[in-house]
């Protein structure tokens, strides 16, 4: 009340200011009455005039963007224009407020590990992070307030957001064939509007999982059943007949070889098992290149019997940080396969090769039969074979080259296949220069393996 108050008082002053001076003035005239009701007329015009002025000025600032301050009026429009103010930078600050709280939320979901879409209650996209517009090939500004059946045009998928039955998920495959989606829906909304929200989750990889464990049951299923099959046979055959001295022996050694078969695959299964839940092989711990490949070099020529011919480098001067084990164990099965593949009067060589700055490798050689190109990505793959029935009857269990991956995996490199049929193969095992010294570097492996290659060209060119 004190705003209206003082403008009550001002009006009254004004009026009576303005009625005294004309008062005082119409004596002059000989008129004080008249001179006096016109002299209060101009007090409260001009008084409006300069009502009429700060109010103008309030206007116009509303009128503008409200970036500056209000006009500081004084008064009744001071007291409007400072209430106006207050009430917007309020206003500003709980839409920022909440701006930044939806922009978090809404950086929160584009970082979901799932695909998010939010759907109004007319099924147009609200929203939808990148994740789901990759899953659903949407595009998240183009399509926005486009229905999604028009966009999303499964049968499944469009069943699905139409039956209004979510409590299971949706197996979905996408339109590129590559990819499996696990879809599940949830309405929300309140006021009666009825929106959804949609979630998509990439289970390629749990699918492919899970095909690679049905398949691996599987085939140990299947790799140990059939030596068993065979040992159940030849025990029955020799429970229930008599069979001479020549075919008692006959069949020992084929329940001999059965047995073996087992026993490797459940050496190789187990090798496996070590291999996946083990630490990384330690950087420190040198290894010598030339008493592995002496073993393997020995393993060949007695698997061979003669066979082949066979190269293997024996004076590489090089140490490798490592497991021993591991490492021959990679070594020993490149080189038994290329012995089991490679024809009676082929040639196997084992060769160690600087590679400057990449580190080094040893590279397993034949020239068998080779292998096609559409085998070569899937070789390392557990239980695939080129030829499954010929893997057998060299005595393989199809882990061997799964084993040789993890093994030079765990020490920092890779292995490569190069092949063609008809022109035989070779298996690279690439390790990095960290992992490799001279043997005559200082025991703490300072030396690069560049630095030890130049040394060891300076002497040989001396």
């Amino acid at each position: 009340m004190s705003w209206l108050l003082s403008r009550v008082l001002m009006l009254v002053l004004g009026t009576g200011i303005g009625g005294w001076i004309g008062w005082w003035l119409g004596h002059w005239m000989l008129a004080p009455q008249l001179a006096a009701g016109l002299g209060a007329g101009v007090a409260v015009t001009l008084m409006g005039l300069w009502d009429a002025a700060r109010a103008h000025r309030l206007v116009n600032w509303l009128r503008g963007d409200q970036t500056e301050d209000a006009p500081r009026l004084g008064g009744i429009w001071g007291e409007i224009a400072y209430r106006m103010e207050r009430g917007l930078r309020d206003r500003e600050r709980r839409y920022e407020r909440e701006r930044q709280q939806l922009e978090q939320f809404l950086q929160a979901m584009e970082a979901s590990p799932n695909g998010v879409i939010l759907l109004d209650d007319q099924d147009q996209i609200q929203w939808c992070n990148t994740l789901a517009a990759d899953h659903f090939q949407l595009d998240p500004q183009r399509d926005k307030l486009q229905r999604i059946t028009n966009l999303v045009r499964y049968p499944a998928f469009v069943s699905y957001l139409q039956s209004r039955q979510y409590n299971h998920p949706l197996a979905l495959q996408n339109s590129r064939g590559r990819a499996h989606l696990q879809v599940l829906m949830r309405d929300y909304g309140v006021g009666g509007e009825c929106r959804r929200l949609i979630l998509s989750l990439d289970v390629t990889d749990r699918e492919r999982n899970e095909s690679m464990r049905r398949d691996f049951v599987a085939n140990v299923s299947h790799e140990i059943r059939t030596p068993l099959t065979v040992l159940a046979g030849f025990i029955e055959t020799m429970a229930s007949l008599n069979l001479t001295e020549a075919e008692r022996k006959r069949v020992l050694h084929l329940m001999q070889q059965q047995t073996q078969r087992m026993q490797t695959l459940v050496g190789d299964l187990l090798t496996l098992a070590q291999l996946e839940g083990s630490p990384r092989p330690a950087p420190d711990h040198w290894i010598a290149l030339d008493p592995l490949l002496a073993r393997v070099s020995a393993d060949a020529h007695a698997l061979s019997a003669g066979r082949h011919e066979l190269v293997c480098d024996r004076l590489t001067q090089v140490e490798v940080a490592g497991v021993e084990t591991e490492l021959l164990s990679a070594i020993a099965n490149l080189v038994s396969n290329a012995v089991r593949y490679t024809p009676e009067g082929g040639r196997i060589e084992v060769h160690w090769r600087w590679l400057g700055e990449k580190g080094g490798e040893v590279a397993v050689v034949d020239n068998g039969p080779g292998i096609a190109r559409e085998h070569l990505p899937r070789l390392t793959e557990r239980f695939y074979r080129v030829d499954g029935s010929r893997s057998r009857d060299t005595g393989g269990t199809g882990l061997g080259l799964s084993i040789v991956k993890h093994v030079i995996q765990r020490h920092g490199g890779e292995l490569r296949v190069d092949s063609e049929p008809g022109k035989g193969s070779t298996f690279r095992l690439l390790f990095p220069a960290t992992r490799l010294r001279h043997v005559d570097a200082p025991a703490m492996g300072d030396e690069s393996a560049p630095a030890m290659l130049a040394a060891r060209e300076d002497d040989e060119a001396a």
